[in-house]
């Protein structure tokens, strides 16, 4: 029965990983993947994590089943880091969050979750938008639909163009948001933007959807909830799909959340009982260990400072590395725009033929649109990096 199924390329980013794999150029840079990378190039297991790993190692007595819902403690604990701890949806018990297999997991849920409210319901996503969210969303049957968002002339969020687009969504109708740092481009909407953001989708009646994957790694852990608190404050109706592979590191573990806010209580849960319905049938049962590492790294005031102190970190360097990127390039052309941006990703604005030339000729690893993950770049390839990027110019 399969013999007719033919061959797929390669997902664009796995298959570029696996050609930067290959490359025998010691000077090799990739680019491309995103994960964070330190200084040595390598993606470390936080300190946080690597004691909440000891603390649960002495403290797990069983490997038995979760239930589909999660870790309560986790749970907890992921909705108070995204809508805090005294937000009044929170306090009138409006709001449900469910572990998933990654904010992969969360997405997928989410979109089925939508396809069982409104079967063929119409999701409007930025242009451009993360890649896997196409599939991730339109495979369980929703209609994907585009406003637009990234204007590649000014480097900047295109604010007028997308809210005269927004402007024509109808009730009923969901707009996919990133959180911040809007990967693939990092330009994200400022507080005033949100605002008016948010009085729209409270006016037309669209539900937000917000896919917060790096918090933390724009202003701060409490400056990036921003947007979604706001529009906690102003909708009857959200979602928020999160990840911990960013901020906690947790890759490979497959850690996020499916979060779900109601017009009120008995709203909310009647869509959690819909939530875990959902999970059973794609998944049954959550894996743990992620998820308790957050719960007991979240959990403990020392801890969930020292995790602060290490998302810091890493934010500050990925600052500090936009600006002598943009410093290195200064004398090539204006790159200015790096150092406005926020989290890892930025686009260069190269060709797709430049991009071609930077891989073939100086090893340099970057997708065809010529994003940028800023976190591969470190002080031993900043120079080699800039020069050939001066090269293909």
């Amino acid at each position: 029965m399969f013999e007719q199924l033919q061959a797929l390329p390669a997902d664009p980013i796995l298959g570029l990983s696996a050609a930067y794999q290959q490359d025998t150029n010691p000077l090799k840079v990739d680019l491309g993947v995103g994960v964070y990378k330190d200084e040595q190039g390598n993606t470390p297991v936080l300190s946080a994590i690597r004691k909440a790993q000891q603390r649960l190692h002495t403290e797990e007595t069983s490997k038995a089943y979760l239930p589909p819902v999660g870790p309560a403690g986790f749970n907890e604990q992921m909705q108070n880091l995204i809508f805090g701890a005294d937000h009044t949806a929170q306090q009138d018990g409006r709001v449900h969050t469910v572990q998933t297999p990654g904010g992969c997991g969360a997405l997928r849920v989410a979109a089925e979750l939508i396809q069982l409210a409104k079967p063929g319901a119409s999701i409007w996503v930025s242009t451009p938008t993360w890649a896997n969210h196409v599939p991730l969303l339109g495979s369980a049957g929703l209609q994907l639909k585009e406003y637009p968002y990234y204007d590649a002339d000014t480097q900047a969020v295109n604010f007028d163009a997308m809210m005269a687009s927004l402007e024509k969504v109808p009730a009923g109708d969901l707009v996919l948001l990133h959180g911040c740092c809007h990967n693939p481009c990092g330009t994200d909407l400022d507080q005033g933007q949100w605002q008016q953001v948010a009085e729209l989708a409270n006016k037309n009646g669209f539900t937000p959807f917000i896919d917060m994957a790096y918090q933390g790694f724009g202003d701060s852990v409490e400056e990036d909830a921003y947007g979604v608190r706001l529009l906690a404050e102003k909708v009857p109706e959200l979602l928020v799909a999160s990840s911990c592979s960013k901020n906690f590191g947790l890759y490979r573990e497959r850690t996020g959340a499916i979060s779900f806010m109601g017009s009120n209580a008995t709203n909310a849960d009647n869509v959690k009982s819909q939530i875990l319905k959902v999970a059973r049938g794609i998944y049954s049962m959550p894996p743990s260990h992620g998820a308790q590492l957050v719960d007991i790294v979240l959990g403990d005031s020392a801890l969930h400072q020292q995790w602060l102190n290490e998302v810091a970190e890493m934010r500050e360097r990925i600052k500090d590395l936009r600006e002598a990127l943009a410093s290195a390039l200064a004398s090539t052309a204006d790159f200015s725009f790096i150092p406005r941006q926020r989290g890892m990703f930025s686009f260069l604005g190269l060709s797709p033929l430049q991009v071609q030339r930077l891989r073939e000729e100086f090893s340099v690893y970057m997708v065809d649109s010529s994003r940028i993950n800023i976190a591969g770049i470190n002080q031993k390839n900043l120079a080699y990096l800039a020069d050939s990027i001066a090269k293909v110019l």
